[in-house]
């Protein structure tokens, strides 16, 4: 058994649209490598930095992720038939399909700068967070939208005479 920590860059397109780990910004592993005999089983942590914005009121959201992760990399010749089997590739583990797996698995599916984040008004996109008691007045009905600028045609005709 060997335990490893290190700090690794971390790679390109690592999360969703939303949220991700940015580009170059520092992974903390703290893994354990052990001799199997199938191979070697990686145990551990990876700590990330993660950015991305709030799916409701489109914020910018930054906070920190452990992740756990477990992979077993097989011995060049063993498990021949398991295509998605990870390898040993000489005296190398690539731990970035492992890495990306365990990251993207565990992003939230809509990340929120806050549980009661309240979004956007869907009127006019106004952030409702800042202004609770943001109202608009009441919607015309587009069928008479057309009345209410003759009416006031009518009304600057009258005042004119």
């Amino acid at each position: 058994m060997r335990e490893v920590t290190r700090v690794a860059e971390a790679p390109e397109n690592l999360g969703i649209d939303v949220i991700g780990v940015p580009p170059g910004s520092p992974v903390d592993l703290q893994l354990r490598l052990e001799s199997v005999v199938e191979g070697v089983l990686v145990t551990g942590t990876a700590e990330v930095r993660l950015q991305g914005y709030c799916t409701r009121c489109l914020r910018e959201i930054a906070s920190s992720e452990e992740v756990e992760v477990q992979e077993l990399f097989c011995y060049p010749g063993k498990e021949p038939d398991d295509e998605e089997a990870r390898r040993i590739e000489g005296e190398l583990i690539d731990l970035e399909p492992v890495l990306r797996d365990a990251v993207v698995l565990d992003l939230p599916f809509t990340p929120l700068c806050r549980p009661d984040c309240a979004g956007l008004c869907p009127e006019c996109g106004a952030d409702l967070n800042a202004d609770p008691g943001h109202g608009h007045d009441e919607a015309i009905d587009p069928r008479w939208a057309d009345l209410g600028t003759w009416a006031q045609t009518e009304s600057v005709d009258k005042n004119e005479e």
